[in-house]
């Protein structure tokens, strides 16, 4: 399988490290901030669980912008292969 070398932007890991700082931010949000930051300076790419979870929440209309962009930037990190 190809490797994918994405990794977390500056501005996106940003906005990760203070949506798992802030106590109002939803699970969902610091479930997607963690992977983001997980990722940021390793060459880790997103498990299947986590992709399957990221995708279902940019369908979904009940999330917030900033937690699409931290579900778009855990997805766009995945395996090539899948």
């Amino acid at each position: 399988m190809s490797k994918n070398t994405k990794k977390t932007s500056k501005a996106v890991a940003s906005k990760a490290a203070k949506t798992l700082t802030d106590p109002n931010a939803s699970k969902t949000a610091k479930k997607l901030a963690g992977s983001a930051l997980a990722q940021k300076s390793t060459n880790k790419q997103t498990g299947s669980q986590m992709e399957d979870f990221a995708s279902k929440v940019l369908q979904s209309e009940k999330y917030s912008k900033d937690t699409k962009e931290l579900a778009g930037s855990v997805l766009s990190q995945s395996n090539k292969g899948r």
